[in-house]
């Protein structure tokens, strides 16, 4: 993992089309603005998560209903 130190209103690029920028900080939040293009996927982490759990019940939905 690459551990970066940033303030506010700076940025970190990546690969030339994201740019994350610290946007506030407050306490021990910090707050995040995402510049990506439409097609690449932006979640947080708990929302990924539960999206991939989703996908995987699906599938598994999927096997069972092709075996009967």
């Amino acid at each position: 993992m690459l551990v970066l130190s940033r303030k506010k209103n700076e940025s970190i690029v990546i690969n030339d089309d994201i740019s994350i920028v610290v946007v506030e900080i407050r306490g021990d939040k910090v707050r995040l603005g995402i510049e990506a293009p439409k097609e690449v996927p932006v979640h947080r982490r708990e929302i990924y998560d539960a999206i991939r759990r989703a996908e995987q019940n699906q599938d598994q939905s999927e096997e069972t209903s092709e075996k009967n």
